[in-house]
């Protein structure tokens, strides 16, 4: 079957009436892009950030072909859209259309992640095998790698590890299979706990993995039943990251270890010193391929015990 594409570039505050407008033409489904190079970072569970200007892009079946332009022009003035066009679209296996933009990625010493459907390219390496549809963390964001790169560093032999907003578990993971002893996982979303506890599964470390709400491990630590951690990693983002500051703090043992991930460089100092009070943020380290440079982390010791 052919398929059509409309695709409409306009503001973000025209976009809900002309995802209306789309619908009532009968498009079979609608997608969001961005129209030029503007970032948004990972939302709260709850919130959708937009981008100011957006391609918005309608698919139809072959049937609509006939009137597709009208359409298109009919739907471009009510949005007072910038840009209006169509576009053939050839069907396909997208099952594997999906599959084919993962491949297995290398991070440092030797640590791969490899898709769930996929052979591991060194069988002898570090693979962790990965679900990249099920929650944020797939290896291939570079605050990921960053984090992942930070405990191929770190002798993790024995250690106890938390992992807050652990996503789809892939750091916890990492740190059991580089040989932690234990690690407690813990994200607000609970389709990540989710996540990463079917991705430890996948890699047969859930016996020494734990995945918890934030109310749920809050209340598990507090009575005693996880201990204190050796390392703490935390990808999630500048705000979270300075609120949790003292918390983290109460969770590690005395010169303990941390990794911050989720920052751009404008948020440096100000992360810096949310922790200041209890961490000596002293290592620093950001992306190195240009496109991603923007992303850094910042990673130290518990110094000074809460009180």
């Amino acid at each position: 079957m052919q398929w059509q594409q409309l695709h409409l570039q306009c503001a973000k505050q025209d976009i809900e009436l002309a995802e209306s407008l789309l619908l009532e033409e009968g498009a079979l489904s609608i997608s969001l892009e961005d129209a030029g190079d503007q970032p948004l970072f990972e939302p709260l569970p709850g919130q959708s950030p937009l981008w100011d200007e957006i391609i918005l892009t309608g698919l139809f079946n072959a049937n609509k072909a006939q009137n597709i332009e009208t359409v298109a022009q009919t739907i471009a003035v009510q949005v007072n859209a910038n840009r209006v066009w169509t576009t053939a679209l050839a069907d396909t296996d997208w099952e594997r259309e999906w599959m084919s933009h993962y491949m297995p990625i290398e991070c440092a010493n030797n640590l791969w992640i490899v898709p769930k459907w996929m052979t591991p390219p060194n069988p002898k390496a570090v693979n962790i095998m990965m679900d990249p549809g099920l929650a944020f963390g797939t290896g291939y964001h570079a605050t990921t790698r960053l984090c992942l790169d930070w405990l191929t560093d770190q002798d993790l032999t024995g250690a106890i590890v938390i992992d807050y907003g652990c996503g789809s578990g892939i750091l916890g993971i990492a740190a059991l299979l580089l040989g932690a002893k234990q690690v407690y996982s813990v994200d607000i979303d609970p389709q990540a706990v989710l996540a990463t506890k079917q991705n430890a599964e996948r890699n047969a470390v859930a016996n020494r993995l734990q995945a918890y709400l934030p109310e749920d491990f809050a209340k598990a630590h507090g009575a005693g039943d996880i201990p204190q951690a050796d390392f703490i990693t935390a990808n999630i983002l500048a705000k979270p990251l300075m609120d949790l500051a003292p918390y983290l703090a109460t969770l590690l043992k005395p010169a303990g270890n941390i990794v911050l991930a989720g920052l751009i460089s404008e948020q440096l100092e100000a992360v810096k010193e949310a922790y200041s009070p209890w961490f000596s943020l002293d290592g620093h380290h950001s992306y190195d391929k240009e496109d991603d440079a923007h992303w850094h982390r910042l990673s130290g010791t518990l110094t000074v015990l809460p009180t």
